[in-house]
């Protein structure tokens, strides 16, 4: 029986608006972003800041790629908080495998505030040799003109800050595969129909260059020591200082080691309460983004009307399309079957992100407040 006519309009609306989110997302994916200017002859030296903690997947190949650099003149300065943390053999290994990279290490127990990566970074700053910063996570691995690419829009007084998007390359396992996808087929796709639409609200923690006057300028890492989303807030200070952020057309890779399903949600869920604290009512409004299953649940409360069903079948075969435009090399057709699965879970994440502000972090517990900041949990 068919119901009201008024929710037949309001389920047929929705699949109407994920289509539309599939279409656009696609052609997002597949439009080139503009390459910005080379560096000069006179390039800059720069130092790249490195916060470290255990022994992560596939650490020394990561750490590596910032070591073997196409730049005339870099620092590398990498912190742990404790002299037995695993991570510092492997920055060992690389300082005696590149004697000509200046690389450095902060061994510095000392906490700033509640953020313990924003702490390593503030013990590690005296160390940094150069005006032109590089902060980079430990899990990202770059291509060779990675830091010609971040540092050429910093030589322009009016930038902030300049970011990178990112892809998930999964190691083996099931999870970490359906961990690259929410990376590659939510999150990256989100971040292109932004920019598509003109935003710059971005800041990734896979890559933010800054002038150290600038970061000066708007008080330091302290201004960020008790912030989940540092890397967000250091984008959202510059730009209320009038500075501009800009969204590098260099695309690094992270490496996804989620092991169990505890471990994917766990982190997935950081991750969206953190963009929840940061951008509450885009957030609200991002349900969308998980365009299958609203068009499913759209098509739903319309009874399976005729208009529904069309939105619902374009929304599936953009969804394909945009999985396909998201990745590197073919897609098999078993991959394509995990689709539904990875969707129907990022919605349950994100409708289950409302219910608490509680995160884990590593093996610590935290309270995310209104403002961003995170409080520890006992």
């Amino acid at each position: 029986m068919a119901g009201p006519a008024w929710l037949a309009g309001f389920g047929t609306t929705l699949a109407t608006l994920a289509a539309t989110y599939g279409m656009t997302a696609w052609i997002a994916m597949r439009t080139r972003m503009r390459p910005h200017r080379e560096l000069r002859a006179d390039t800059p030296p720069v130092t790249v800041l490195k916060p470290l903690c255990g022994a992560e997947h596939e650490l020394y190949e990561n750490l590596r790629t910032f070591c073997d650099q196409n730049y005339p003149r870099f620092q590398l300065v990498f912190g742990v908080s404790d002299a037995d943390d695993p991570a510092v053999g492997v920055v060992r290994r690389l300082q005696s495998e590149y004697p000509q990279v200046d690389l450095q290490l902060a061994v510095d127990p000392r906490q700033h505030g509640s953020s313990p990566k924003v702490s390593n970074l503030i013990n590690m700053l005296p160390l940094a040799a150069h005006q032109h910063l590089v902060i980079a996570d430990s899990d990202i691995r770059v291509t060779r003109d990675y830091l010609r690419k971040v540092v050429a829009p910093l030589l322009d007084p009016e930038v902030g800050i300049v970011t990178c998007p990112y892809r998930g390359h999964p190691r083996r396992g099931f999870w970490s595969l359906m961990g690259s996808l929410f990376i590659n087929d939510w999150f990256l796709p989100s971040v292109k129909v932004a920019a598509l639409s003109g935003s710059r609200a971005f800041g990734f923690g896979a890559t933010i260059a800054i002038r150290r006057e600038v970061l000066s300028s708007i008080g330091g890492f302290q201004a960020i020591v008790n912030q989940l989303a540092d890397d967000y807030r250091l984008g959202e200070l510059t730009r209320r200082a009038g500075l501009k952020t800009v969204l590098s057309d260099c695309m690094v890779e992270t490496y996804v080691s989620e092991r169990t399903l505890g471990e994917l949600i766990r982190h997935e869920l950081r991750w969206l309460r953190t963009i929840r604290a940061v951008r509450p009512i885009g957030y609200m409004l991002c349900f969308i983004t998980f365009s299958v299953p609203v068009a499913v649940l759209g098509t739903l409360l319309a009874a399976g009307a005729h208009p529904a069903l069309a939105m619902l079948a374009v929304t599936m075969a953009t969804r394909v399309m945009l999985h396909r435009a998201g990745r590197q090399r073919s897609s098999s057709g078993s991959l394509l079957l995990l689709l539904p699965l990875r969707d129907v879970l990022g919605f349950v994440l994100w409708v289950w992100s409302f219910a608490t502000r509680r995160v884990q972090w590593r093996d610590a517990n935290f309270r995310v407040a209104r403002d961003g900041s995170v409080l520890p949990v006992v």
